[in-house]
């Protein structure tokens, strides 16, 4: 069932800026610590777990092409770092995924992952473990069953989840807590509602459901039904590719840019409080410590580290608050 339930809402079009113009975030320099052999290509995921454990989804030397690659990556695609230290805790992953994409921790700390090649949204246990298959292997459509190119995953406390579906399709479909389809919203367009590429998803406390619309250059944020409550556009907004909801309630998202911009000048992190005020923006394009590049996953650990992963710059890096003299 399709939901359309857009007519009483309301439209903001801008975030509103910030007091100040210094970013309150620096970069935690050195951080994480790679293994010599380690290979992570272009980082596309990232979650950290209530434990501090940093989840990165990465492509290890693949690079999106299409049509898409028909063999497994063999080396492994999920590394785990210690979010203090920056240690290499475990890797997984390897010979089972084509193109990696999303990575979401769910509130029982296990890990989902989208994978555009295979089209299909899997849940596994943080040590590897599948638990859940969404979609059919290689097979894309628009039905309760099949994705088009699914890019992330945003799940409740109860189980059930929210993925957005993504760059052929033009939805946010909701699955009970065993998979099951219950309903789903959007179509192609640039109203309320609707949505050029989904590309990232979150939820905050209350259950409202972020969506970062990349195309549109917006988040609409939606309850948990679907009804439309409200959009944040604008220059200090630009084009989100990832979210991540904070410990305090702030949303935290990456601005991977427009196409048309060189890739060096593609890259800002913005912090939001509930209402849509720009609390920080912080980072920019380049490929110093620091700096990102294609910033196209976000995530926030339980002490309010934010994590970016990169998939131009091949990297993850940490940010924290800046101590105060």
């Amino acid at each position: 069932m399709t939901r359309h339930l857009l007519g009483w809402a309301l439209v903001w079009s801008g975030a509103l800026t910030a007091a100040s113009a210094e970013s309150r975030h620096v970069v935690v320099p050195g951080w994480p610590t790679l293994p010599k052999e380690l290979v992570l290509g272009q980082c596309v995921g990232v979650g950290v777990d209530a434990a501090n454990r940093v989840f990165v989804f990465h492509r290890s030397g693949r690079k999106w092409s299409q049509p898409f690659p028909e063999d497994p990556i063999a080396a492994a695609t999920v590394s785990v770092f210690d979010g203090n230290t920056g240690a290499l805790l475990q890797s997984w992953g390897a010979g089972r995924f084509l193109l990696p994409h999303g990575l979401t921790i769910d509130p029982h700390g296990n890990v989902w992952l989208t994978d555009v090649a295979l089209q299909q949204v899997f849940q596994f246990t943080p040590e590897g473990k599948l638990l859940l298959t969404l979609g059919e292997a290689r097979v894309p459509g628009a039905d309760a069953s099949h994705f088009n190119l699914p890019t992330d995953v945003a799940v409740l406390a109860d189980g059930s989840c929210y993925v957005s579906d993504g760059y052929r399709n033009t939805r946010v479909v909701k699955f009970s807590a065993g998979g099951r389809y219950e309903f789903e919203w959007g179509t192609k367009g640039s109203e309320p509602g609707q949505f050029v590429l989904p590309h990232g998803i979150t939820l905050d406390a209350l259950g409202r459901v972020y969506v970062c619309d990349r195309t549109n250059s917006r988040i609409q944020i939606f309850d948990g039904n679907g009804a439309f409550l409200q959009q944040w556009k604008g220059t200090q907004i630009g084009r989100p590719y990832g979210i991540g909801t904070g410990p305090e309630g702030h949303l935290f998202l990456v601005d991977g840019g427009d196409p048309a911009q060189k890739i060096e000048e593609r890259g800002k992190i913005v912090e939001l409080d509930r209402m849509g005020t720009v609390i920080d923006s912080f980072s920019g394009p380049g490929l110093a410590p620091g700096l990102i590049q294609l910033g196209h996953d976000l995530a926030v650990g339980p002490d309010g580290a934010v994590y970016v992963a990169e998939a131009t710059g091949q990297k993850v890096q940490k940010f924290v608050v800046r101590k105060m003299p």
